[in-house]
């Protein structure tokens, strides 16, 4: 077999091992792959893994060897599946490795809007505090979760990962999903959307972007929130209109919005969200701790071997 790792260094930039492929065939490891290279890269590869690079039926056509796609993400929409189907390609995904991970951030980018703890420590280190008359000193409100109400918007894994979190804390949680009715058994108020805006302190995205949900978090939605209530984004950058965001929080409508996510990525210079106040935006590393990455290329790995076994799992339709 001929297993080509066509953009590894998005989940592997050194600190992790692919060694556990070479058991498999004749590896080949490219850290990034230009689009003009993709097709011969590719083209006597038995075995295909990639993060981020389309596979649509026109590049897809151009590789009559090729068995398999392993895509090292949870989301699959780079390759064109009915297309592979066609050509009897089967495509992988990983569908849990970053649960804790990307709940852990929610909270990173809450206790930052509510402590303030970075804008503080940059002050402490320009002389602030060694300059104080008084023992302590802060410039922002300080704000305590016990008691406040998350609102999550999609109760899957990762939303009720961070249900959980958000109850450690002492919050209240309510829930929107489109499948609520089949989620009767988890302990957890279900609401319609208009109603989780308008009564949640915290708003956590935790849905997959669809048709029906792009835009969602729009200027109308907006406008229901709390003014003091807070936007936290770790799922889809095209949930939220950015423009009507930025213009809410300049506006001061909500009260601040922590984001992982874009609506295009890497984004532009002239993103509005880059002036917006109290917008505090990372670039999509919710997922890439050591331990969400070292389980993500496990699993990728097991999905190349149960495929060579001809037990493949992990297939998407």
């Amino acid at each position: 077999m001929r297993i080509i790792v066509l953009d590894g260094g998005t989940l592997n930039p050194g600190d992790l091992s692919w060694d556990g492929l070479k058991a498999f065939g004749e590896l080949d490891i490219y850290d990034v792959t230009p689009k003009d290279k993709v097709i011969e890269r590719s083209k006597d590869a038995d075995i295909l893994i990639t993060n981020k690079i389309v596979f649509d039926e026109e590049t897809l056509a151009q590789l009559p060897k090729l068995k398999y796609i392993g895509v090292t993400a949870t989301g699959y929409n780079v390759v064109d599946t009915a297309a592979a189907k066609k050509r009897n390609i089967i495509v992988t995904n990983v569908p849990t490795y970053g649960t804790q991970s990307v709940a852990q951030m929610v909270f990173a980018h809450l206790l930052e809007l509510t402590q303030h703890v970075g804008y503080h420590s940059v002050t402490v280190h320009e002389g602030r505090w060694a300059a104080c008359p008084d023992f302590c000193y802060w410039d922002k409100p300080l704000i305590e979760l016990a008691g406040l109400t998350m609102g999550i918007v999609g109760y899957g894994r990762i939303g009720q990962a961070t249900a959980a979190l958000a109850r450690a804390f002492g919050m209240n949680v309510i829930a929107y999903d489109v499948y609520a009715d089949k989620m009767a058994d988890l302990d957890v108020q279900f609401v319609d959307l208009d109603k989780l805006f308008a009564e949640s302190d915290v708003i956590s995205l935790h849905c997959p972007l669809t048709p029906e949900n792009e835009g969602m978090v729009n200027a109308q939605r907006l406008t229901l929130m709390k003014k003091s209530a807070f936007l936290i984004n770790t799922s889809r950058g095209p949930l939220i209109d950015e423009q009507d965001l930025a213009d809410a929080l300049n506006a001061g409508q909500i009260a601040g919005a922590g984001l992982d996510v874009l609506s295009s990525e890497p984004p532009k210079s002239d993103n509005p969200l880059f002036s917006a106040k109290n917008c505090y935006i990372t670039p999509h590393i919710a997922w890439a701790t050591h331990s969400a990455r070292q389980r993500l290329l496990n699993t990728s790995i097991d999905n190349v071997k149960s495929f060579i076994e001809n037990k493949p799992k992990n297939i998407v339709r």
